[in-house]
């Protein structure tokens, strides 16, 4: 094992009762199709038996499309409903959802909460969910928001270390058609997500009820597919500030201050190795056999296989050779890695039903809340159009550079049981960043990163730039806990010390 000095727990909240063995029956039949590892409710479809696969299917995207068209949208304004009572149940504490309208026909579904202290002066900090094609709602209400779902699937519990506890939140479900957002699919780039991002934004800040919050700090924090997706917007709000200066560019200016990534895809050819350093060697146990592991690694060193599609992706390639990058790589090293354990969680065999699902709840607040379309936890035609433009293999690490260098504080996270996105992969791509504080986070060793006297993780600091792995996480760090520590305390430390515009302590 690679550094590892501790012990880790694998004591998760309780979770294997009757609800979640009624739970694990409902969805049999669906593993039974993909047999292939895939955790209940993930973020990363399996596409023909392949996690992370491209369809074949060219009426597929089609299918799944399920445009709707409301007459009510008022394009360039949002439309509200204020305090609806749901989830946030904190006395004197607002909150806000409904739609930024793009477009007549592509309307963002949006849900914010007040800070539960100061709301005026408190920084407000943007939430993106991956997929490509999840919802936001997921890191709402699994992971950090101001109410956490129940065991039972059916009734969320106060948060007591929710973000919004020193930070105003806006969780934010994009691309349109992901979540309770709705319209027409036209994503399916980073950049393009990036660009109805910057226009949500404006829309959001030119609105009365919010127009307050434009000269707050503001941070972007994101997850998995969030490698692409905080550097991609980080980067676009930096130029979209410089083009509103030169007078190139009418509109706000974002006060970007903040870029948080965890557990997230950034730059795939130095990340992809990590799936067969972490498959052979964690720190819980092996995911697969060595037989299993040589064939993957003939797989990436080949001359023709992942390592040089990415490479050839990367160089100049064209959508089609990036989205079969994409499909060979995850049908030969990023599937078959996984065994029979659970992506996202690897202490647990899959399907491991913690997180619980959050699906019912949702779509039981639905018209509370002032959502308009069923709530899905991925959206398998937004997804695929990210697979056929290949954007999953290019690379998003220059974009983060560059926000690096540009003197936002960013940090890097990562959950050490989380195969999806492993710690290997995540540390190597770290490790190969080139900005100006490159020289000296390499000449930092790891820190024990403590929360109320127990050892969480391990971190580095060098200038405004942090990188942390924390102990016993899964994929969607906050939803855990390690020692006696409580669900969601660790992240809860991190992202306070960052949005307060200092280098990560321990405590």
């Amino acid at each position: 094992m690679r550094g590892h000095h501790y012990k880790a727990n694998l004591l998760k909240p309780p979770h294997i009762n009757a609800v979640s063995l009624m739970f694990l029956y409902r969805y049999l039949p669906v593993l039974a199709i993909f047999p292939i590892a895939q955790a209940l409710g993930g973020q990363i479809p399996v596409v023909d038996g392949v996690l992370g696969g491209v369809s074949n299917d060219a009426s597929f995207t089609k299918s799944e499309a399920q445009v709707l068209r409301v007459a009510a949208t008022t394009p360039g304004k949002l439309r509200v409903v204020e305090n609806s009572g749901v989830c946030e149940t904190t006395s004197g504490v607002n909150q806000a959802s409904g739609y930024g309208d793009i477009t007549a026909t592509e309307s963002i579904w949006f849900w914010f909460f007040e800070s539960r202290k100061n709301p005026d002066t408190a920084p407000l900090a943007l939430w993106f969910n991956g997929g490509p094609g999840s919802s936001s709602m997921i890191g709402l209400i699994q992971e950090h928001g101001p109410c956490r779902i129940t065991n039972d699937s059916s009734s969320v519990a106060h948060n007591p270390f929710s973000w919004n506890n020193e930070a105003n939140v806006l969780y934010i479900d994009q691309p349109v058609g992901v979540g309770f957002s709705h319209g027409d699919l036209k994503v399916g780039t980073s950049q393009q997500a990036a660009a109805d991002v910057w226009s949500f934004m404006q829309i959001f800040f030119k609105d009365s009820r919010f127009a307050k919050y434009q000269k707050s700090d503001l941070a972007i924090w994101t997850e998995s597919y969030g490698g692409h997706y905080g550097p991609t917007f980080a980067a676009h709000f930096l130029a979209q500030n410089a083009a509103i200066a030169a007078g190139t560019v009418s509109g706000l200016t974002l006060n970007l201050k903040v870029l948080g990534v965890g557990d997230g895809l950034t730059d795939p050819l130095l990340q992809y190795p990590g799936y067969i350093a972490y498959a052979a060697s964690n720190p819980y146990h092996p995911l697969v056999s060595s037989s299993v592991i040589s064939r993957a690694n003939s797989s990436w060193t080949s001359s023709t296989g992942c390592r040089a599609q990415i490479t050839s992706c990367n160089n100049g390639g064209s959508n089609s050779v990036c989205s079969k990058a994409q499909s060979f790589c995850n049908n030969n090293i990023l599937s078959p890695l996984a065994g029979d354990f659970d992506v996202y969680y690897v202490p647990t065999r899959n399907p491991d039903p913690y997180p619980p699902d959050i699906t019912d709840y949702l779509n039981s607040v639905a018209s509370k809340i002032g959502a308009e379309s069923t709530w899905q936890f991925t959206n398998r035609g937004v997804y695929n159009n990210f697979a056929a433009t290949g954007d999953w293999m290019r690379n998003s690490r220059p974009d983060l550079e560059t926000v690096i260098n540009a003197g936002v504080r960013t940090i890097v996270f990562d959950g050490d049981a989380d195969y999806i996105l492993n710690f290997n992969g995540v540390e190597a791509m770290v490790d190969a960043l080139n900005t100006k504080f490159t020289t000296t986070y390499h000449q930092q060793q790891f820190t024990p990163y403590t929360v109320a006297g127990q050892a969480t993780g391990q971190f580095k600091n060098a200038g405004t730039f942090s990188y942390v792995r924390i102990y016993g996480a899964g994929h969607e760090v906050p939803a855990y806990t390690f020692g006696n520590l409580a669900i969601g305390q660790a992240a809860a430390q991190m992202f306070n010390q960052i949005m307060s515009n200092q280098s990560l302590t321990p405590t």
